[in-house]
């Protein structure tokens, strides 16, 4: 469907059925704008991927699990559409809000596409991972990436044997550069001496990059490294278990203790499937608005979590410490380059 047709079709249609098992002609207008009244009409929500797909046990993956427990408590219908390229994310979205009654984009990078197709459907119902939209009917969910970084970039910064600490990135967007500094910011206030070592793929997709340039990082005397990258960041985890014990990966969005929990140190979680649930259940609750909501430590949208407790405990109190000072508003983590650069590390 061109562009023309799909902004001069009419507002879609909604059937209202009534307990007595009639159902009353209205306008168009007035079906569209009509609340929904039939229990065993499910809500649709279709997530759109971007073009790392599902099975990246990483980003997409994490959207997907908040999809499919909404299914599990709010009886919605699921639906997934991958995208093969970014010249498909229009395609992808117009499909999906087509016959959706929320359509979720999974990334920063569907954001122009999202731009593009959300003002063409007024009467549903948008949500945007890592990004802000312009039109009304979406809602944004940011986080503060860098708040989870800094405590992972604690943990590095003690534990290291050489000093020497590596960061993967994906691409360089975003809520990559808010966990890179948020990451080296951590590193820098409790060891200032340590060396950080920085690599981008250019891509999420390449799990055979990630192994490469991990590698690389561990060739350079770097005992801990911090994978930023979806998919590549699991040739991270292949990195570390050809290198041995003594490599450590500190993941990042969510546990990947699958990809080697010998070699997983803790992650910095991202409630990325927590976005996905909670704004499905305002659509199913009738209370959804569009607009930006910034998810940080404070209000449990990101933190540091450590399966299999290989951090010490003293480490882990200090974490504590420097969690609380920055819910508390004691200091604040930089969030890009520039604030890095300025960045003075705070005392505790």
């Amino acid at each position: 469907m061109s562009k023309a047709l799909r902004r001069a079709r009419p507002g879609h249609l909604v059937r209202v059925v009534f307990a007595l098992a009639f159902v009353v002609p209205l306008m168009a207008a007035t079906l569209a704008a009509a609340p929904r009244s039939d229990a065993a009409n499910k809500v649709t929500v279709t997530m759109v991927t971007d073009t790392a797909g599902l099975g990246d046990q990483n980003f997409n993956d994490l959207a997907h699990k908040g999809l499919l427990q909404a299914q599990k408590d709010l009886g919605i219908t699921p639906k997934v559409i991958e995208s093969q390229d970014a010249a498909s994310y229009v395609d992808n979205l117009t499909n999906a809000a087509d016959g959706s009654d929320l359509t979720v984009g999974v990334g920063f990078l569907l954001t122009d596409a999202m731009n593009e197709v959300a003002p063409q459907y007024p009467d549903k119902k948008f949500l945007l991972i890592d990004s802000v939209a312009k039109p009304g009917n979406v809602a944004s969910v940011t986080f503060k990436e860098q708040e989870g970084a800094f405590l992972a970039g604690v943990v590095a910064g003690k534990m290291t044997k050489t000093n020497v600490i590596g960061i993967v990135g994906g691409q360089k967007i975003p809520p990559v550069i808010r966990y890179q500094v948020g990451f080296e910011a951590g590193v820098k206030s409790v060891n200032p001496h340590a060396k950080i070592l920085i690599s981008y793929a250019d891509t999420f997709q390449d799990p055979a990059q990630g192994k490469e340039l991990t590698l690389a990082q561990y060739n350079q005397r770097a005992d801990v490294v911090f994978p930023i990258a979806g998919r590549t960041g699991v040739g991270s985890f292949d990195a570390a278990k050809q290198m041995g014990p003594g490599h450590w990966i500190i993941a990042a969005d969510t546990d990947q203790s699958q990809l080697g929990a010998d070699y997983q140190l803790c992650y910095a979680r991202k409630g990325v499937g927590t976005a996905v649930y909670t704004v499905t259940k305002e659509v199913v609750d009738g209370t959804f608005k569009g607009g930006e909501q910034v998810l940080g430590l404070k209000e449990n949208g990101v933190g540091l979590e450590t399966p299999g407790n290989k951090v010490p405990a003293d480490v882990m109190a200090l974490v504590g410490q420097y969690k609380q000072a920055i819910i508390a508003g004691k200091f604040t983590v930089p969030s890009t380059e520039d604030e890095l650069k300025t960045f003075t590390p705070p005392t505790i």
